[in-house]
């Protein structure tokens, strides 16, 4: 006999949500020479304050928050807010992984006109460890 452990109703509402938080990553573009790595993500309405990059020796995590312009709550935000608003808002957060290792002191990010571009130089150094095997 077989037993669905959940309803189609719930595996609906599962889709839903992964295609509401899909629609909130931003679109990027990965380009790569051979001294650097540039991603370059659209970030429209996103306050600069808001952008944090982290670095690994391989990785880049962008991470960011895109605020309502009226405050949520306020009897105000409701006279005034939007009739309809098809704009997404909240947090998101993206990470890229590279083939090469990175140079972590070197990562440039600039923020204009609602593009983030992020430069981040390739590591020239690589480093092999050779391990003795005991017995």
């Amino acid at each position: 006999m077989l037993t669905l452990r959940h309803s189609p109703f719930d595996l609906l509402e599962r889709l839903e949500q992964q295609v509401n938080q899909a629609e909130r990553v931003p679109a990027a573009e990965v380009h790569e020479t051979d001294q650097a790595y540039e991603v370059v993500l659209e970030l429209p309405g996103v306050d600069k304050d808001s952008i944090e990059v982290k670095a690994t020796d391989r990785s880049l995590l962008i991470s960011a928050e895109r605020r309502s312009q009226t405050s949520s709550g306020s009897d105000d935000a409701k006279e005034g807010g939007p009739i309809h608003s098809e704009f997404r808002y909240g947090t998101w957060s993206r990470s890229f992984r590279f083939a090469m290792g990175l140079q972590r002191e070197g990562i440039e990010a600039r923020y204009r006109d609602g593009l983030l571009t992020l430069t981040a130089p390739k590591a020239q150094t690589h480093s092999t460890v050779v391990v003795k095997v005991e017995s």
